[in-house]
């Protein structure tokens, strides 16, 4: 088993979070923040737009079971990766779509991912590819954030048509 890390963007982490920890071969999604400007930055500065960094998620997965490019399409399936810096009402820089990566590997996986996924969008991808400069977990209250908070009006409104998508495109790969 070779246990390996992606860190991407797509919009409210929460949201994200929710449709990887569906992913057979992924044993771990941890929500956080990347490449921002500030050490030890909290939920409240994020929210503020202007500390450089991203909410995002951590994905631990085996890619003996589930690879790369499998992990990169659900990425791009299950958000909008044609809108800067927004996904749905959520706007600012810390919810830009990005792939945080750590080896060249990774970035040319990203750009040949980015390259399949332009065929289902009608405008143009503006996912950034950010070399990982820093990560920080979020607070353990933002952590498997819909299931303990299954009732959440906003995550009702945006998880359960992402969970549709990864059915209907993925349901192989869905545990």
């Amino acid at each position: 088993m070779a246990q390996k890390e992606l860190i991407v963007g797509g919009g409210c982490f929460w949201c994200t979070e929710a449709v990887f920890e569906l992913l057979r071969g992924v044993s771990d999604v941890e929500s956080g923040y990347a490449n921002g400007d500030v050490p030890n930055p909290d939920y409240r500065m994020i929210c503020g737009g202007d500390t450089g960094y991203a909410e995002v998620i951590r994905i631990t997965y085996d890619d003996e079971i589930i690879d790369l490019d499998t992990l990169f399409d659900v990425f791009f399936a299950t958000h909008n990766p044609t809108t800067l810096n927004r996904q749905g009402a959520d706007e600012g820089t810390q919810y830009r779509s990005c792939i945080c990566y750590e080896d060249e590997g990774t970035l040319k996986a990203a750009k040949r991912a980015i390259e399949r996924a332009q065929a289902d969008y009608n405008d143009p991808i503006v996912t950034t590819l950010e070399p990982l400069r820093n990560y920080y977990p979020a607070e353990d209250y933002h952590q498997d954030y819909y299931r303990q908070n299954p009732m959440q009006g906003y995550c009702n409104a945006v998880i359960p048509p992402k969970i549709v998508k990864l059915i209907e495109k993925f349901s192989d790969k869905v545990t």
